[in-house]
């Protein structure tokens, strides 16, 4: 399967993952209506299986594999929502699975990726070292890489997002998503053809900012508090989805994305985690064009965050 083919590939994605995982629901939201003039709404996949979209690419992947490489096994890397989806995903079908962390990883997405039956390889002090580690393990162990964000299929699978939202609000006008590799917005942009798609990036975090600016991949240092959005690089298929199919990526602040994740928390009484907060962080910000005629959807991505972290968000320290 090639770039070329992901928007076929979105209805086989969805064939793939048939009715093993939510319909996630559209919220919508007065105040940030009121505070916007657009109709806002909120695409819940924090109550997705695993707490976030991951499972949607990884059961795409899964129902791929051939019988040998089921039998070898899986591996993938992570900083924590890919890798619980993986783990999920490859024990639900009896495949055994490995996923490569790094030192500093949140302690709760390490220990929730083991209870759902993956081995995690913590080695690497860093994304960056994470993906040299990955490299080997695979040549190593002969198993098959389930890339979290860039292949055409993981891109389908997360494209099936957007799907759902064009079918339930066919009304939709414009999209805003949380960009980390840049997986989800590129399946979404497909999904989504003819309305704004907009990407929403952490300053601390900016891997598909700087590769639109480069033209290509460019690596970055992820350092923001949004942990799910760390990736080190933009994948080169999303890159090239993104180039024709997504207006611009902004840019939201760290107080900005606790803003967010404070809004949605105690005003739309969804518990996400920092990085699904950055579309609603945007939109508080001012950073958003939009006028009374839209009506926007908003990606709440996850909900996988550690208590203190979201004590201390909440909290306002």
């Amino acid at each position: 399967m090639t770039v070329s083919d992901t928007g076929t590939g979105l209805a086989a994605a969805r064939e793939a993952i048939g009715d093993r995982l939510h319909r996630t629901p559209l919220f919508r939201s007065a105040t940030l209506g009121e505070l916007t003039g657009a109709r806002v709404f909120l695409k819940a996949e924090l109550f997705q299986k695993t707490g976030s979209f991951k499972p949607r690419g990884v059961l795409t992947n899964l129902a791929a594999l051939t019988a040998e490489e089921r039998a070898r096994g899986v591996i993938s890397i992570s900083a924590g929502n890919h890798a619980q989806a993986l783990a999920w995903g490859a024990a639900t079908e009896g495949i055994d699975a490995l996923v490569v962390m790094w030192q500093g990883a949140s302690e709760a997405k390490i220990e929730a990726t083991r209870g759902y039956g993956a081995t995690v390889d913590l080695e690497a002090k860093s994304p960056t070292e994470a993906f040299e580690r990955l490299a080997a393990l695979q040549s190593e162990t002969g198993r098959t890489l389930v890339h979290p964000f860039d292949h055409p299929r993981t891109i389908a699978g997360q494209g099936t997002v957007g799907l759902e939202i064009v079918e339930d609000l066919p009304e939709t006008t414009t999209l805003l998503v949380p960009v980390g590799g840049g997986g989800l917005i590129s399946g979404i942009a497909l999904a989504a053809r003819g309305r704004r798609v907009i990407g929403i990036e952490p300053e601390l975090s900016p891997a598909l900012h700087e590769a639109l600016a480069a033209g290509k991949p460019v690596p970055v240092t992820p350092q923001s508090i949004a942990d799910g959005l760390s990736a080190p690089f933009a994948g080169e298929h999303c890159l090239e989805i993104c180039r024709e199919h997504v207006e611009n990526v902004v840019l939201v602040t760290e107080g900005e994305i606790r803003a967010g994740m404070h809004f949605l928390y105690t005003r739309a009484k969804l518990a996400c985690e920092p990085a699904a907060a950055v579309p609603v962080a945007a939109l508080l910000a001012g950073k958003i064009s939009v006028t009374k005629d839209e009506t926007v959807v908003a990606v709440v991505s996850g909900g996988n965050v550690a208590t203190e972290t979201a004590v201390a968000i909440l909290a306002g320290q």
